[in-house]
């Protein structure tokens, strides 16, 4: 085994960095145990040795790793107790938790797992190199009741599928990639402990943007004076019209700005672009209309069409990523 780890201060919570790689499944099993969640591990794959290779680093509720095994291997955890993400940067992760059928995570689909609920990592792919986010769960809802400006009720149950290949979810994994990297940086953005409470906060903040969850539409809300006047102005006149075939241009004349301006307020303040929120408030008014509606008297089609999804497919299979199941389910609810 090969382990190297450092720790510092970081406003009231220590700072700590592990650097891990072992053949030795044992150890692998107790770096997992105490870095993520105790478990059991087993080897699928004959013909290559396990070659485990952890960086670890801890940012106040978040743990955030790259992980890899260096062969496929088979995963069984009980109750995590934390919400957590796993974004693979390359190979295949084939996944599960609690009585949901296996789903498989790759370089455009990110696993977010529940704290509750039997776990299992079906097959964690020799070349699945992935991004492993572990969130204290009480320390997520805290940080929800401060965007809401309210208290909540515990349980909260995140979207299983996260879509990593554009949107807010892209951002996401895109600010985690960054986190991790600066691991190595001895005096870089982690050891300063305002800009390490900066990208823990983003990291929350990204992290309820970016899934589905019973709280999502009222996050999607307009915030008031804290957007600056263009940007409120769009926000505003997407809430009131979603549904309108704008486009970049057009919204721009409703900030006021240009189009470049516009794009860099949206990225800035929202986290997305001008269209990638206009797509997700639509997303969300067609699952709110979905959940409300007689099956009898809505069709699937009719409700995209309404809100401007004209490539159903597409459609689809964004609202399966979103809320974790497909519309015509949502429809069906009793």
């Amino acid at each position: 085994m090969q382990a190297t780890s450092h720790s510092g201060t970081r406003g009231a919570s220590p700072a700590s960095r592990l650097s891990f790689r072992t053949g030795d499944l044992d150890e692998a099993r107790q770096v997992i145990g105490e870095t993520y969640y105790a478990n059991s591990i087993d080897v699928l794959d004959r013909e290559h040795r396990l070659d485990a290779s952890f960086e670890v680093v801890r940012l106040g509720p978040l743990t955030l790793g790259d992980l890899r095994c260096g062969t496929d291997v088979h995963m069984r955890f009980g109750d995590l107790g934390a919400y957590h993400v796993d974004v693979p940067l390359s190979g295949e992760l084939v996944w599960r938790q609690g009585t949901r059928t296996p789903a498989v995570a790759n370089a455009r689909r990110a696993a977010v797992f529940q704290p509750e609920g039997a776990t299992t990592l079906e097959r964690w792919n020799r070349d699945c190199r992935l991004l492993a986010v572990k969130i204290c769960a009480q320390d997520l809802l805290r940080h929800l009741e401060v965007l809401l400006d309210r208290s909540v009720p515990t349980g909260m149950r995140l979207a299983p599928e996260l879509d990593i290949s554009q949107g807010p979810g892209l951002s996401w994994s895109r600010a985690v990639a960054l986190v991790v990297q600066e691991m190595d940086n001895e005096h870089g953005a982690l050891a300063q402990p305002l800009m390490a409470a900066r990208l823990q906060d983003a990291l929350l903040t990204g992290l309820l943007l970016a899934t589905g969850h019973r709280y999502r539409e009222e996050l999607d809300k307009p915030v008031g004076a804290a957007l600056p006047g263009p940007v409120k102005r769009v926000v505003d006149a997407i809430h009131a019209h979603p549904e309108r075939p704008y486009t970049t241009t057009e919204l721009a004349g409703i900030g006021q700005v240009g189009t470049r301006w516009l794009q860099e307020g949206f990225r800035r303040h929202t986290g997305m672009s001008p269209m990638a929120y206009l797509r997700d408030v639509r997303m969300t008014r067609v699952h709110t209309e979905l959940r409300q509606a007689d099956p009898a008297q809505l069709t699937v089609g009719e409700a995209a069409y309404r809100w401007g999804f004209t490539h159903l497919g597409r459609f689809a299979d964004s609202y399966r990523t979103r809320f974790g199941e497909l519309p015509s389910q949502t429809l069906n609810t009793p």
